[in-house]
């Protein structure tokens, strides 16, 4: 019987990671399958261990369960302590449940390797203090970023991720509508707001100039809110699809032991072969 493995979130039925697990699977002769289930808000964790008591293996986890994942967790890496958050889970043989954050991992590899940014000194607005913030703050950070200013609707969220990651680096918080001036060499949105077809409530004048806007958010189709906004200002900017990948190769890496090649995935998606 093959390995079972899912996607947990609310709402997940847009989510590309089983066409990537089956694609990845292909790629490397693995024997499983992956599905995308929508838990209900407040039943996380009974549909996660539900999966895991019917013979799940593993499973990734997106908006907004990465803290509660986090706190299903007997044990998790170093990373996901740092980040208080999990988007990738592994079931042990007696049931233990293992907790890991690839998010910055996938944000970093997608970042340096495929857009060629230089993140050693950089300027960095990270706007929003969710997990997917809380994901990506610590790797951005080791990656010698000089300077990463949170900006969060609710001001207090983003004071607690300058506590939270004040020691790695140099990291300060603000509210959406008193964000310093620039200029950034980063604008990332790890905002829901793009799930939402919006964009974060944002003074353009704070963009001008960032040789990169990224959206941790992908669309399906066509552009994310925050995408075509930026890009519509003349800014070069990317949604999240690269970032998604990565970070799913990091996962199934984790659960299988062997990491898949990315760059055909992408070109695949982007095409819309695995789109569907």
């Amino acid at each position: 019987m093959s390995d079972r493995y899912a996607v947990f979130g609310n709402p997940v039925r847009h989510s590309l990671s089983p066409r990537i697990h089956a694609l990845f699977a292909a790629a490397t002769g693995q024997d499983l399958t992956y599905e995308a289930v929508e838990a209900p808000v407040g039943g996380f964790r009974e549909a996660v261990l539900a999966f895991r008591d019917a013979g799940g293996r593993g499973a990734n986890v997106t908006v907004p369960f990465k803290e509660e994942a986090y706190a299903l967790c007997a044990r998790v890496s170093e990373r996901a302590q740092r980040a208080a958050a999990v988007n990738t889970l592994s079931f042990e043989a007696g049931g233990a449940v293992v907790g890991d954050n690839t998010d910055g991992a996938g944000l970093v590899r997608d970042l340096t390797q495929r857009l060629g940014l230089d993140l050693g000194g950089a300027r960095i607005l990270l706007l929003g203090a969710g997990g997917a913030a809380r994901g990506v703050l610590g790797p951005l950070l080791l990656e010698g970023a000089a300077e990463i200013v949170v900006a969060n609707r609710t001001e207090a969220r983003a004071r607690a991720l300058e506590r939270a990651f004040g020691g790695l680096g140099r990291v300060r918080a603000c509210g959406l509508a008193a964000i310093p001036p620039g200029p950034y060499d980063l604008v990332l949105n790890a905002t829901a707001a793009s799930l939402a077809g919006e964009v974060p409530p944002l003074d353009e004048v704070v963009l001008a100039g960032a040789p990169l806007c990224y959206d941790l958010a992908y669309a399906r189709d066509g552009l994310t809110p925050f995408v075509a906004w930026a890009r519509g200002r003349g800014l070069r900017a990317e949604d999240g699809l690269g970032m998604l990948v990565e970070q799913a190769a990091e996962a199934f890496a984790l659960w299988r032991g062997v990491r898949p090649e990315t760059a055909p995935v992408l070109a695949a998606l982007r095409g819309g072969a695995a789109g569907q």
